[in-house]
């Protein structure tokens, strides 16, 4: 079946609503499944493909349609939407690796030399973490360095 973003979003929606309705957190999900929370959210929202198994055991807990069902067992295409980027939340993200995307490559280099951060091949984890000025959000990024190689 090509792309159907409609399809995509339908089904995050139709998660999204039941996970509500039955009272359910993201981070209580992720346990059902014996995942990361960011993973599986990320998941559930349509970014990542889920196993037939853990599809089906969501399908169950949350009483989806076998359409959305199928949906999240399907590659998506991860691309950047326009309109997702002008969430105040997600553009903060934006702004910060603009302010602060240099700085990070520079680090990275001078620590491991020439290469990147996976972004596949990581592990990614948010929590709260309380301060005096207010509570604190800690997002924490373990990605795997890739040395760039030149070969022939």
């Amino acid at each position: 079946m090509a792309y159907n973003p409609a399809l995509r979003e339908h089904a995050a929606n139709e998660v999204d609503e039941q996970r509500i309705a039955k009272g359910l957190t993201w981070r209580a999900l992720a346990e059902r499944l014996g995942k990361p929370p960011v993973w599986a959210t990320a998941a559930l929202l349509g970014s990542h493909p889920m196993t037939r198994d853990d599809a089906e055991k969501v399908g169950e807990l949350l009483e989806l349609s076998d359409e959305t069902v199928r949906a999240l067992q399907r590659q998506p295409y991860r691309t950047a939407d326009p309109v997702m980027a002008s969430d105040p939340t997600i553009y903060r993200f934006h702004e910060l690796l603009a302010v602060y995307g240099p700085a990070f490559k520079a680090l990275i280099h001078e620590q491991f030399g020439d290469g990147i951060m996976s972004a596949i091949n990581c592990s990614v984890d948010v929590s709260r973490r309380e301060h005096p000025d207010g509570a604190r959000v800690v997002v924490s990024i373990d990605g795997k360095f890739l040395p760039y190689q030149w070969g022939a």
